[in-house]
């Protein structure tokens, strides 16, 4: 029962600070919505210019299908060649679309217009959405063009999204942000545990009390614990009624999985606490560590997008489990048996890194 006075004293001295509690609940719900709404993969409103030089009523179809689009933004539609470098030097438009009459030798007539797609490659990755999104229009135009004159097309792809139909990003995004915030509180908060007693010089004053070690050692992480689950708890409140996320699986295995993540990320952080002589020291080591652990979590990139010789420290983020496994619940609605493995890992990183993590801190309180 001595551990619960030393949580207690520990929950005392959080919520003592007026300003910590702004940032434990109010600030999450905040960069939840925020990140929400900025951290999307979703190109719309692409800027356009189009260069009609056909005389073809398709080509006017089509750009009245783009401007009535929410995918593009045709900033203007021009007549005449121009110095298409000089146009992507300004920045106005990220791509330009030209088009030239067709001609089609067996009927001797204009047939569906030449199209030239430019792009602008400094933005690589909406340049080549701009084309994809285009060459769909075209693609449906064509097929529609076809059908109402009585014929069909030979061959026809068509795809079966699940899990997400509506590719929205935000689906895909938001748990892994809620992911990521447990972790910045998790890291944050717990990392200057042991070294401000150490700067306030009462851990002399621990050490000679009735506690144990081990007690001093799990009262120092528990509080962050309960406070990392509440916060948890509210981000996925806050991403299933701000964005409508749908939540398929079982919330008990969501938090079997961050229970076993917390285990791992607080002793990483206890060891950041027990590693540095002063609190800027240890806040230092948690943004670089958080920074590390994003990057390497597949939370914005693909995994497999990360170099052979850098995979292994994928491999060791406890994190990039955790975003899986809470993704696979959401979208998903596996069950544990679809992510078991994960936990394993996961759970012998956790294993590892408390080991780790008490050495340090045995060697702290030798001193």
């Amino acid at each position: 029962m001595r551990i619960f006075y030393l949580l207690r004293k520990e929950l005392i001295e959080i919520f003592r600070q007026k300003e910590m509690l702004f940032f434990i609940f109010v600030a999450p719900v905040i960069q939840i919505i925020v990140l929400g709404y900025v951290v999307t993969t979703d190109v719309k409103n692409i800027p356009v210019q189009v260069v009609n030089l056909s005389k073809n009523k398709v080509a006017r179809e089509l750009i009245a299908r783009m401007e009535s689009s929410p995918l593009f933004n045709v900033r203007r539609v021009t007549r005449s060649p121009e110095d298409y470098i000089e146009v992507f030097k300004k920045g106005e438009v990220r791509s330009i679309i030209i088009m030239r009459d067709g001609y089609d030798t067996k009927r001797k007539a204009l047939h569906y217009p030449e199209i030239q797609i430019l792009m602008d490659g400094i933005d690589s990755n909406t340049a080549l959405v701009a084309a994809g999104y285009f060459n769909g229009i075209t693609k449906k135009y064509i097929l529609e063009d076809i059908s109402q004159k009585g014929m069909k097309f030979p061959l026809e792809s068509r795809s079966l999204i699940r899990f997400n139909p509506d590719l929205k990003s935000i689906n895909y995004m938001g748990p892994g942000i809620v992911a990521l915030l447990l972790t910045i509180t998790a890291i944050f908060l717990t990392s200057i545990g042991l070294v401000r007693e150490k700067e306030q010089q009462t851990m002399d004053t621990l050490l000679i009390s009735r506690l144990r070690p081990i007690e001093i050692y799990i009262g120092k992480a528990l509080p962050m614990a309960i406070l990392g689950l509440v916060d948890m708890g509210i981000g996925i409140v806050v991403v299933i009624l701000v964005f409508g996320i749908p939540l398929r699986g079982n919330l008990f295995y969501l938090l079997v999985a961050a229970v076993i993540f917390l285990f791992a990320i607080l002793s990483y952080a206890l060891l950041i606490s027990t590693l540095s002589s002063s609190q800027q020291q240890a806040l230092f080591f948690g943004w670089f560590s958080m920074v590390t652990f994003l990057m390497l979590s597949g939370l914005f990139t693909p995994l497999e997008n990360i170099p052979p010789a850098f995979r292994w420290l994928a491999d060791i983020n406890p994190l990039r489990y955790l975003i899986k496994i809470i993704r696979e619940i959401f979208l998903k609605g596996n069950g544990i048996a679809y992510f078991s493995r994960d936990l394993l890992i996961m759970g012998g990183i956790t294993a590892v890194v408390l080991s780790l993590s008490l050495i340090n801190f045995r060697r702290l309180i030798s001193k």
